[in-house]
């Protein structure tokens, strides 16, 4: 399902529908929507529809995501239309019937989030957007109402889904409908006969628009948090344990493993009972901990290593291994 996407840019950018050849005549109930790399259900967003059934001219509104229909008389909080299923549009009746053929919208985003579930209670976040960097349209249903007890109009859409395709079904069953191409959006949004057709079938097929898929971080999860981190990879995160282990790496490689040398070997053959200093004179040593953690070397793998035993003989300082020094460095929800 979708159930988390971004949009987070400037009004006039949105407004250009930058790779769809369209334009808006103007942006309804504009003030209402605030930019957020993490758009939740129950969010305001911006969707394109037509500004009258019969009319060719587009226009922008700011919606309640989550559809509440025309007929309600209270906003039904267990009511779940966060998304609409292509086959229950297709398969006709329900609650869609009276909807999918005069109020059909497009959703507009940079990208839409899903979770690979990797087990019981670990969900991994990936962010998918268009290869070239453009915005992403998705296929979306709308309505309005003025609920009992409101003087004002409440305007709220669903983004409709559909089973996912080859290359994104490792990831999640469903994804949602991505109106790719000028035709599709032309097709999508023409709702003059006010009914539902076949014609609009192909266009709920699985998208095989070229498409980027790669995980982020797990804070995007808590509706609320905003980052622009949210829809960058976590590999190329700085902060990330990633690149920290990486880092690491590097470092590691980059300097040889310390070796005692010829003139400490001898050293340490020659040395004699008799200079061995007696327990009664020589002090206790212990070693000292470290002042921070760049003195302290993380090794993913660590496995003992065997130490060498001096008769009657405490190491000295200089004899102690040293830690070598290196520095750290780091589509959705339930189904629907």
């Amino acid at each position: 399902m979708c159930g988390r996407y971004s949009l987070r840019l400037d009004a006039s950018e949105i407004e250009q529908l930058s790779g769809y050849d369209a334009s808006v005549e103007q942006w309804e109930r504009r003030d209402a929507f605030v930019p957020r790399y993490n758009i939740a259900p129950h969010s305001q967003a911006p969707v394109v529809r037509r500004q009258h059934p019969n009319s060719d001219t587009l226009v922008m509104s700011t919606m309640k995501w989550g559809l509440v229909p025309h007929y309600s008389k209270f906003e039904d909080k267990s009511l779940n239309t966060t998304n609409a299923r292509a086959e229950n549009l297709v398969e006709g009746g329900g609650m869609w019937a009276s909807i999918k053929g005069p109020k059909r919208c497009a959703v507009v985003c940079q990208g839409y989030y899903e979770w690979l579930s990797k087990g019981k209670n670990n969900k991994l976040p990936h962010f998918v957007k268009p290869r070239d960097g453009r915005l992403m349209l998705m296929a979306g249903l709308w309505d309005s109402v003025v609920l009992q007890g409101e003087t004002e109009t409440l305007w709220t859409f669903s983004i409709v889904t559909t089973a996912a395709n080859a290359s994104f079904s490792w990831l999640h069953e469903r994804q949602p409908v991505i109106l790719h191409t000028k035709a599709a959006l032309d097709a999508w949004l023409d709702t003059s006969s006010l009914k539902w057709n076949t014609a609009l079938v192909p266009l709920l097929e699985p998208t095989s628009c070229p498409l980027e898929c790669y995980q982020v971080p797990k804070e995007v999860g808590k509706v609320g948090t905003e980052s622009s981190t949210f829809i960058e990879p976590v590999a190329n995160r700085k902060d990330g344990i990633q690149a920290m282990f990486t880092k690491q790496k590097q470092a590691q490689a980059a300097s040889p493993k310390k070796k005692d040398s010829t003139s400490t070997l001898k050293r340490r053959r020659s040395l004699s009972v008799e200079e061995v200093p007696s327990p009664q004179k020589k002090k206790a040593t212990t070693t000292a901990a470290p002042d921070s953690d760049d003195e302290v070397e993380i090794v993913e793998n660590p496995s003992p290593s065997p130490t060498k035993k001096r008769k009657g003989n405490k190491p000295k300082d200089d004899d102690r291994p040293k830690a070598s020094s290196s520095k750290m460095s780091s589509f959705f929800s339930p189904k629907s």
